[in-house]
């Protein structure tokens, strides 16, 4: 169903970096959310008003609610794919992120609304009356909710989109709230108990966790999280299989939006090189990439000796004694400036986050471990931390 949509309504739909083609599928999503959720919203009102159920009219407002939320996720789609200007010269891609905090704030609200409700519910029970054609309505929208969830969630991996990923979470959860306000239907065809309160409760913490979780989500998107391990890799990877680069750090990946990042990176060449040369390859990475992946990035040459049989022991010795200390510290940059008295060990090492030494205890004890090997080496570190 969802590729036939796709087909149907998203034109080059595999094209997914391009901005034209993550709108249309942003639209299909929101469009799709909001006429599925107007009428579930519909059909549980009156099952609710046939069953006289308070979980099951709450649920029925949850939908309405939904259908505000992919309004919502519609907007940030609309302004997200606006192109840059001069005062976001970045472009817009971030609205998508504060679109699905919005949509969060939408399900903690009416997670409280109905906890407010069910309360008051227990306090003033009202009978629930059993309908065949409530419970159908409720179980036909159990399995429309579950594959709303699972469309956005084909939609949003496809396209990277936060907001998809939201209204994934958000019908997954409305499905076990709407699973609870069937059983409450089912238990009062058997018995006197009122338990329609309780389970409305339930429900409550249902869409309040999902809303928590949205939160907690699209708020690392607005900070800043690091980028994925694999895309990492990629970038990397495809760096370092040009010659005549030696080597890849400070990649450092800027996040604007979905399909909206830029970059930069150092790339260690030799130091005996052409610098004309290394320079078009250089111009040629970037490029390379750019069509790849359509990311902007930055790429300073760090020029290295590779050819120094010296250095690269010292290089190897000063690589060796720092991930003995810890396996998750690296070098670069090495350089190797002789003194009368002292041969200075120039470097950059890059500390993780999460250490419980400080950065100068690190240091003091390369220095020191070094100092065993030669008491003439003397350390010259620059500190780095990962951004990846």
């Amino acid at each position: 169903m969802t590729d036939l949509l796709l087909r149907l309504f998203v034109r080059d739909s595999e094209k997914v970096t391009d901005k034209s083609v993550r709108t249309s599928y942003g639209l299909l999503a929101s469009i799709t959310g909001i006429l599925l959720n107007l009428i579930l919203a519909a059909a549980k009102y009156v099952a609710g008003i046939i069953s006289g159920s308070i979980s099951v009219t709450a649920d029925a407002i949850n939908n309405l609610s939904d259908a505000g939320s992919s309004i919502v996720a519609l907007l940030g789609v609309k302004i997200s794919a606006k192109p840059a200007d001069k005062d976001h010269p970045y472009g817009h891609g971030r609205v998508e992120y504060i679109s699905a905090f919005i949509v969060s704030f939408f399900v903690l609200f009416m997670g409280i609304e109905l906890f407010k409700n069910s309360v008051s519910k227990i306090i003033h029970p009202e009978p629930v009356e059993f309908s065949f054609v409530s419970l159908a309505i409720l179980i036909v929208s159990i399995v429309c909710k579950l594959w709303l969830g699972l469309f956005n969630r084909k939609l949003g991996k496809k396209i990277n989109s936060a907001p998809m990923m939201a209204v994934m979470k958000d019908s997954f959860s409305d499905c076990l709230a709407t699973g609870v306000a069937a059983i409450s239907i089912i238990i009062s065809a058997f018995s006197k108990i009122n338990i329609d309160g309780y389970l409305g409760v339930v429900v409550s913490m249902f869409i309040f966790i999902a809303g928590f979780g949205i939160l907690k989500d699209t708020l690392g998107d607005i900070l800043g999280r690091s980028p994925e391990e694999e895309f990492v890799k990629e970038i990397t990877e495809k760096i370092m299989s040009y010659s005549p680069v030696c080597g890849v750090h400070d990649l450092i990946i800027h996040d604007y939006g979905p399909a909206c990042r830029f970059a930069s990176a150092h790339a260690e060449v030799p130091s005996d090189g052409d610098i004309m040369e290394i320079h078009d390859v250089i111009d040629t990475i970037e490029r390379d990439i750019y069509n790849e992946f359509s990311m902007l990035i930055s790429i300073h040459m760090d020029p290295i000796a590779i050819n120094d049989e010296r250095i690269n022991e010292l290089r190897e010795i000063t690589s060796k004694t720092v991930t003995e200390i810890n396996p998750e510290l690296t070098i670069h940059d090495f350089r190797v400036v002789d003194g009368p008295k002292h041969t200075n060990l120039i470097f950059d090492m890059v500390i993780p986050h999460g250490l419980k030494q400080t950065d100068r205890e690190i240091c003091q004890k390369i220095e020191e471990e070094l100092g065993k090997i030669d008491e003439r080496f003397f350390c010259v570190i620059t500190v780095d931390h990962a951004f990846n």
